[in-house]
């Protein structure tokens, strides 16, 4: 069963607005068993609402839509759908009766321009709204090539909409016949190695057609590998995908971090936790990334410390005290600064270890050969590491803070 969501609205075309929406409801349809083929966003254009909608119909199953059911000119969802279908707009009383309710409740008069919500297509059916004045509307269309199409219009008001799918949709959709039963991801997370690099270690895993399918995707330096399966339950899909993830694991062996949302800092305050460590960082230039993602992380824990976010070469020098003179003899981008960084940041907190983030060379932009270095001072040893600048800066910090953490992590587990 092929499903597409369409998501309507001005504002998500122009890019005033980031349509979650879309994200949300392909989630709960892939629950469902249903594979979104297509996301279609549109302005608020009669015309450019009916091709969309005819194009959605005519080559999807089920079609979800979000946006276009307020009361003003540019909510056109119920006059495209009518029009679509050839059939008329029809007032329901008790829709009608409900949203006067609405307007009574908080000691308002409700604008004339507010009886259009109670419009709905001939033979369509009624999502009840029990939270705003936007019926839903329910409709089963004729497609042009034999079949029928299961269309779903609801606000774009997501607290709205995320009732009115559970309470009717979802299981209108379930309902449905000719499908499998139900679609399960699970998300395996990876550090370490470049995407093509991920790729060849996993023989015969990434390609078109095996079932459970595996696909890879990378962001922000962090590298995930998503397997599918389809079963006849969520048991059936999980017991499917775990010869994968076993031949995941044996390939990539500690390149694989975690799951699902875990991020490399999940990864490290679980190994602090496990082995009653504790830790403190420094890094400058980097805004204090992080610090912030390992507090995140760590919420009410005490393995993490504290972070010292440093911003500039002078503030640097004063924060090393006696090591200061170091910046001068061999430039803040150095193999020394960074060590001393480390060492200074696990003295001053009292931390059992100190990982600190060099700043990044000055013409890193236009030589990004030039290394930056990170340092970890464990109890017995003090580890420092350089990497290139590759790539865009915007994508530097987030992947000087992952191989900072990640040096920590192979640290814990006893790897380095």
């Amino acid at each position: 069963m092929i499903a597409e969501v369409i998501s309507i609205g001005d504002e998500l075309t122009s890019g005033q607005r980031l349509d979650t929406n879309s994200q949300w409801l392909s989630q709960r349809l892939s629950e469902l068993g249903v594979q979104v083929l297509y996301h279609s966003t549109v302005a608020d254009d009669l015309q450019a609402n009916i091709s969309v909608f005819r194009t959605a119909l005519a080559r999807s199953d089920v079609v979800v839509a979000t946006g276009g059911l307020g009361p003003t000119a540019d909510d056109l969802t119920r006059e495209v759908l009518a029009q679509v279908s050839g059939r008329e707009l029809l007032l329901d009383e008790a829709s009608l009766a409900h949203i006067q309710r609405l307007f009574a409740r908080y000691k308002r008069d409700m604008p004339e321009r507010n009886r259009s919500q109670a419009l709905f297509p001939a033979g369509s059916r009624i999502i009840f709204n029990s939270n705003g004045t936007a019926p839903g509307i329910w409709m089963d269309v004729a497609r042009p090539g034999g079949g029928t199409c299961h269309a779903f219009a609801l606000p774009g008001v997501p607290a709205e909409m995320f009732e009115m799918f559970h309470q009717t949709v979802g299981p209108a959709v379930a309902a449905l016949g000719d499908r499998p039963q139900v679609i399960r991801h699970r998300r395996i997370k990876v550090f370490g190695a470049g995407e093509s690099h991920v790729e060849q270690m996993l023989p015969d895993l990434i390609r078109r057609g095996r079932k459970p399918s595996v696909g890879i995707t990378v962001h922000a330096a962090t590298i995930t590998l998503r397997i599918t399966a389809v079963g006849a339950t969520p048991e059936e899909c999980y017991a499917a995908m775990e010869p994968t993830v076993a031949t995941i694991r044996q390939c990539l062996g500690s390149l694989v971090f975690g799951e699902e949302d875990d991020e490399l800092e999940n990864a490290v305050i679980r190994l602090l936790a496990a082995s009653g460590h504790t830790l403190c960082t420094a890094e400058v230039g980097t805004g204090g990334s992080v610090a912030k993602w390992l507090s995140r992380a760590a919420g009410g824990q005490p393995f993490y410390l504290g972070g010292y976010v440093i911003q500039n070469m002078a503030m640097l020098a004063r924060w090393l005290g006696d090591s200061q003179d170091l910046v001068a003899g061999h430039g803040g981008a150095s193999r020394e600064v960074a060590e001393a960084m480390a060492l200074c940041c696990r003295a001053q907190s009292g931390a059992d270890f100190g990982l600190a983030i060099g700043p990044f060379p000055a013409d890193g932009a236009q030589n990004p050969e030039v290394p930056f270095y990170f340092s970890l001072a464990a109890p017995h040893k003090v580890t420092t590491k350089a990497s290139s600048l590759v790539g865009h800066p915007a994508i530097w910090t987030p992947r000087a803070g992952k191989a900072a953490l990640n040096l920590l992590r192979l640290t814990l587990l006893g790897e380095m």
